[in-house]
């Protein structure tokens, strides 16, 4: 319905659109990218080139699998469209920012006297949308983002440049199962309030001063069914006009800032 951490220099990006990849988003070579998984590092995905019959990629394509990143076999065009550097068949795309873990976070929050405030995106794959989430997000003081690791936008330099650096200051938790990262924030003390038109009681009726995760679902059909079936709410943005949805985007910062508004109201009491 609804619709590492490293500074970044902003001034090396212009508004036109990029047609290629910038070099600090990917990593390219056989044995870089084998010693890089074999160390546990994370990647966004990786691009074998399809003809490839190189027993060291085919490796790395195994490496890859257990590790739970996305393979895709591509024409060695693509990669040379990427990067016209000796890329040996295999390019990986890292992420922008390091990946925290929730339980850490979470802890921190308690620990430091605040109550939690969890966004949770099931499926958002737009990267402009996920950067402006992000932006919204830390602007209202959320703790933490959490995503999946399959079917969620890639966070490269795009998506740190439209969420305006936001991306370097609020900590982002990828899970290898959403359902199961849900579970363990419900098993922290957090309430999950899943925002979708299934709700039955206004987003403004529901309590959201005590800990909280909100899940926000994909433009096209919303929150997974097996993850409304986890919520201990469901929250509706009241529709007024004609139009009965928002852009994920939008509907995020109505629902973040109106638990903003509810604990600030409750702390002026």
């Amino acid at each position: 319905m609804y619709d590492d951490k490293r500074k970044v220099n902003y001034t090396k990006y212009n508004t036109t659109p990029r047609q290629k990849t910038n070099s600090a988003d990917i990593m390219y070579g056989i044995q870089p990218i084998f010693e890089a998984l074999e160390a546990g590092k994370e990647f966004e995905k990786l691009f074998i080139t399809r003809d490839s019959s190189n027993e060291q990629i085919a490796e790395i394509h195994k490496m890859a699998n257990r590790a739970g990143i996305v393979v895709s076999r591509v024409p060695v065009e693509k990669l040379q469209r990427i990067t016209s550097k000796n890329h040996q068949g295999v390019i990986a795309f890292v992420p922008a920012i390091d990946y925290a873990k929730a339980e850490n976070v979470i802890a921190a929050a308690f620990e430091a006297g605040k109550t939690p405030l969890v966004l949770v995106l099931d499926r958002v794959t737009d990267v402009r949308n996920f950067g402006a989430i992000a932006r919204t997000a830390e602007c209202a003081g959320a703790d933490l983002i959490m995503i999946p690791k399959k079917g969620a936008a890639q966070i490269g330099s795009d998506a740190v440049r439209t969420s305006a650096g936001a991306l370097n200051h609020i900590p982002v938790c990828r899970v290898d199962n959403l359902k199961q990262g849900i579970l363990e924030l419900q098993d922290s003390g957090l309430q999950v309030v899943c925002c979708t038109e299934k709700g039955s009681k206004d987003l403004y009726y529901v309590d959201m001063e005590i800990p909280t995760a909100v899940v926000m679902g994909s433009e096209e059909d919303g929150i997974s069914p097996d993850i409304i079936h986890l919520a201990d709410k469901l929250a509706k943005i009241p529709m007024l006009g004609k139009v009965n949805s928002l852009n994920v985007g939008v509907a995020a910062g109505i629902v973040i800032f109106e638990a903003n508004r509810q604990r600030m109201m409750s702390a002026q009491k």
